[in-house]
């Protein structure tokens, strides 16, 4: 169980992950009014700033999906390896994001949301 509390955890801090990025060296950077910042920038900060937007939206359906598998009492190792598909997809996505590989980026999101489904999946067949 400790192991899906560490992706819940790791996947929350995503974002703030892909904002370091696309902050990396402060060019100018104005933290009176940052998201105005990030809204003009191009290039791989603009696709960090979009990986981390992304990532905002991916973490609640993540999260309810382990809430409702450890509800569930679901098969914990199973839920775990899902976990921790779901990380490394995510990371491979945010690496494709900012390095502009579109197809690839696309895959890593239709993986990681796979294994959202499967943890639902798990859930469902716990409680049936």
């Amino acid at each position: 169980m400790k192991i899906t509390y560490f992706c819940l955890l790791i996947a929350g801090l995503m974002p703030i992950l892909c904002t370091a990025i696309a902050k990396w060296g402060f060019k100018d950077f104005d933290n009176h009014n940052p998201r105005h910042w990030l809204s003009v920038q191009t290039g791989f900060r603009a696709r960090a700033n979009a990986a981390q937007a992304n990532s905002f939206e991916a973490f609640p359906l993540f999260a309810v999906s382990v809430i409702c598998a450890l509800g569930a009492q679901s098969e914990l190792d199973l839920l775990a390896g899902l976990c921790l598909l779901f990380i490394g997809f995510r990371l491979f996505y945010i690496f494709a994001y900012i390095t502009d590989r579109a197809t690839f980026r696309t895959l890593m999101w239709v993986a990681a949301l796979g294994c959202v489904i499967g943890n639902f999946a798990l859930a469902i067949s716990a409680i049936t």
